[in-house]
């Protein structure tokens, strides 16, 4: 059964990882290099090792290869080793930030802003993709007849599948179609993605909560959360819901299937702007291991062997330094509406 109750961030998972321990022999050669490797890693001022938190996009054992992969590149980076630890959630991750059970996290950005305000992290880098560091949620319907203020356009991809928008949403810059959304009632049936999803639960809750002025929790309650993005288009697909959220363009996973789905499921608004996913550090980290942690990504992030990795892991294109200002006045008020347990 799908959850109909739009609860806040779920409950935090307890976590424990165990951290292997160097230790030397008595062979006075191994001392001696032991004593070195110790006073570089003094004087570079980073610890004996890292754990990189990734939350499973999918599969979890293939994001685990994935990110054993990237930290096999970061490691060579740094030149210490770099484990990967993968939890079943954003707030397990959260945890282990919070509790020194982690040191790196690659994290959404409601679940960034959570880490920095819960555990002290420090938001550093955001991920590229199609050249940019922000992306948008879009609003779509199987009722363009009521939501469509007017024509209906179609334009067809690379591949010769039609996607169908009204309103001005079509692209990648948002906010389009506002003047729509008045018409949603708080009641609607509305195919959200799941509790944790920015594009697909928290800044379009919150721009139609500000649209129709209610409780983006208490009064908007004719929504269920299917699941996931590739759930809420076929939700709507299928009429088991009039409107879905989802990031842009969510049409494109079922298209293979369903080759009218991007005329069928008609987009019809645009949320504002959403910072990308991106990365954060342990708190508990000096300021100058945050630097060096941030470089060294960007570095990796420039290599081939690192692009690979980034891109297998999340599908990241690159990486820049975040955008404080968007986190500060976008995307902190947009987790306050909704708060934590």
């Amino acid at each position: 059964m799908k959850n109909r109750i739009f609860a806040s961030a779920a409950v935090a998972a307890g976590l424990a990882i165990a951290v292997a321990g160097c230790s030397s022999s008595g062979d006075t050669t191994d001392e001696a290099t032991a004593s070195a490797d110790a006073t570089m890693d003094a004087g570079s001022g980073l610890p004996e090792s890292l754990t990189l938190a990734l939350v499973p996009s999918d599969d979890v054992e293939q994001i685990t290869t994935d990110g054993e992969a990237l930290a096999g590149v970061l490691s060579d980076e740094l030149g210490i080793p770099v484990e990967v630890f993968v939890p079943d959630s954003y707030n397990a991750v959260v945890v282990a930030l919070q509790t020194g059970q982690a040191d790196i996290g690659f994290l959404g950005p409601i679940a960034m802003w959570q880490a920095h305000e819960e555990a002290g992290a420090e938001i550093v880098l955001q991920a590229l993709r199609y050249g940019s560091s922000e992306y948008v949620g879009q609003w779509f319907t199987n009722d363009p007849g009521t939501y469509c203020l007017d024509d209906v356009t179609t334009e067809a991809d690379d591949e010769g599948i039609n996607y169908s928008y009204c309103n001005g949403a079509t692209g990648y810059s948002g906010p389009q179609g506002e003047d729509a959304l008045a018409l949603v009632p708080a009641d609607a049936s509305i195919a959200w993605t799941d509790a944790t999803s920015a594009s697909g639960y928290y800044f379009p809750a919150t721009q139609l909560a500000t649209i129709l002025g209610v409780d983006p929790i208490n009064d908007l309650t004719g929504g269920f959360f299917a699941g996931g993005h590739s759930q809420t288009v076929q939700a709507v697909y299928d009429g088991e819901a009039a409107i879905g959220l989802s990031y842009n363009d969510a049409r494109s996973n079922l298209a293979e299937e369903f080759s009218d789905v991007g005329e069928k499921v008609v987009v019809f608004a645009y949320t504002d702007n959403i910072p990308n996913d991106g990365v954060v550090l342990s708190g508990d980290l000096d300021a100058s291991v945050q630097e060096t942690l941030t470089q060294a990504l960007l570095d990796v992030a420039a290599t081939e062997d690192g692009l690979a990795a980034l891109a297998a892991v999340y599908d990241i294109e690159g990486l820049e330094a975040a955008n404080q200002d968007a986190f500060e006045n976008f995307v902190a008020p947009t987790y306050e509406n909704f708060g934590s347990e």
